[in-house]
């Protein structure tokens, strides 16, 4: 695990004992801290009972404690637990502070964070694989994967690439990444911010972070994020702020796993990424075309009498269904879940390529009218439905396609076990 001398002697008190959670625990009691700990659920409580003091930080008396560790789940704008904190004069940190605060103990290495509405986790994971691909040794954590305290650290010259949610910006203080990015934004999580304005700020807040030499990237293509990209190249100048047009980019038909218009605009960052680190095109180029998508994420799953079969679970908004769409011709589009929004605007400009929509789940209803004036639209309800329907209609050349732009949750308990269902019909074919 990941931990240093710094939290020798020192009093944390944490609330979610999760993934990071524990990782945060276990980092806290290696380092030489005294921990009190709680966690709603007994069982998560038992597997930290030997190294913690167990006790709900809501409840004790937190004079002598230096800072109080949240999950990232957890809801700080409304949760007691900010009012506690700000009563007893303690900070609000995550597991990503508590890295920050370990890298001075670390061998020298470099630190890039990732953030962003929609791409995050391709964006992260095509950072991690063109590092590896140039042979530097690289870690990978943060919103994806293991939680980086958990994992061990990496010698000299070592890369730890972070994907970051803005609930993980908003407890993170002191976090200067070597190269800090922003691939869009559009809104999101909004009921864990005072508007759509409140949720850009968090966003933003990664740069406010950086100090000294390091560098800044922001994603070209909506209007919220060039302006975040202005307000920092005024701050810190245009040697150190890059725009990532993916305009520039060539050869995206050669990189089968990163197909779209979205996907152009996350290699764009990754290359701007790329180059503030010093590795060459000569390195990241060949290794474009061996990277693997993620699941849930654009990812083919079969191919049947000439049809692709694709899983974009991961699309739980317009926006980013807006781009898959755009990846196809002809695409029989399965869309519905716990709807976000009202509306489909961002996807309109795509419309033309949608052969046919079949609309599942909560939203179904409401999707069914507003895409009818567009495109000829299928009420199926169920996911196996829309699926089997789709293939006994879809022809040589075509894609069937779930990108839900919604939520899972009427559903199914989260977007992987609703690609997951997706993947299963499919085989059953």
């Amino acid at each position: 695990m990941i931990t240093t001398p710094a939290f020798k002697d020192r009093k944390f008190a944490i609330l979610g004992l999760a993934r990071s959670g524990l990782a945060a625990a276990r980092s806290l009691v290696a380092g030489g801290a005294e921990i009190l700990a709680w966690d709603n659920d007994e069982g998560a409580r038992a597997k930290i009972a030997d190294i913690a003091n167990i006790g709900d930080p809501l409840l004790a008396d937190l004079s002598g404690y230096d800072a109080i560790v949240v999950s990232p789940g957890v809801p700080i704008n409304r949760h007691p637990i900010a009012d506690k904190a700000k009563a007893e004069g303690l900070p609000l940190i995550g597991d990503i502070e508590l890295f920050a605060m370990a890298r001075a103990s670390l061998p020298p290495h470099h630190v890039v964070g990732i953030t962003g509405t929609n791409g995050k986790s391709t964006t992260t994971a095509l950072v991690h694989h063109l590092l590896s691909s140039a042979g530097l040794p690289v870690r990978m954590g943060g919103n994806i994967g293991l939680p980086i305290l958990s994992q061990a650290p990496l010698p000299a010259g070592g890369v730890y690439v972070l994907e970051l949610s803005s609930y993980q910006i908003d407890i993170t203080h002191s976090l200067s990444c070597d190269a800090a990015a922003l691939i869009n934004l559009s809104p999101d999580h909004l009921d864990r911010y005072d508007g759509y304005a409140g949720y850009v700020a968090s966003k933003a807040h990664l740069f406010d972070m950086q100090t000294g030499n390091t560098h800044s990237v922001f994603g070209k293509g909506d209007a919220d994020t060039e302006q975040v990209y202005r307000d920092v190249l005024a701050r810190r100048g245009a040697e150190l702020v890059h725009l990532a047009d993916p305009a520039l980019v060539a050869g995206q038909a050669d990189w089968p796993s990163l197909q779209g218009p979205h996907n152009l605009q996350n290699i764009a960052v990754a290359i701007a990424i790329m180059e503030s680190l010093g590795v060459t095109e000569a390195q990241w180029r060949p290794a474009l075309a061996t990277f693997q998508g993620l699941a849930h994420r654009m990812e083919v799953v079969a191919e049947r009498n000439g049809v692709l079969f694709v899983n974009d679970s991961k699309a739980t908004n317009a926006a980013s269904t807006a781009p898959a769409l755009a990846a196809y011709p002809r695409v029989h589009w399965i869309v519905g879940g716990l709807p976000k929004s009202d509306n489909l605007d961002e996807c309109i400009p795509n419309f033309g390529h949608v052969v046919k929509a079949y609309t599942i789940g909560e939203a179904g209803p409401l999707f069914h009218e507003l895409l009818s004036p567009h495109m000829p639209v299928e009420r199926s309800e169920m996911m196996g439905t829309a699926v089997c329907s789709a293939a006994a209609q879809a022809e040589p050349g075509d894609v069937i396609m779930l990108s839900p732009a919604c939520a899972s949750f009427d559903q199914f308990k989260d977007f992987e076990a609703r690609g997951d269902a997706f993947r299963a019909i499919v085989e059953a074919l």
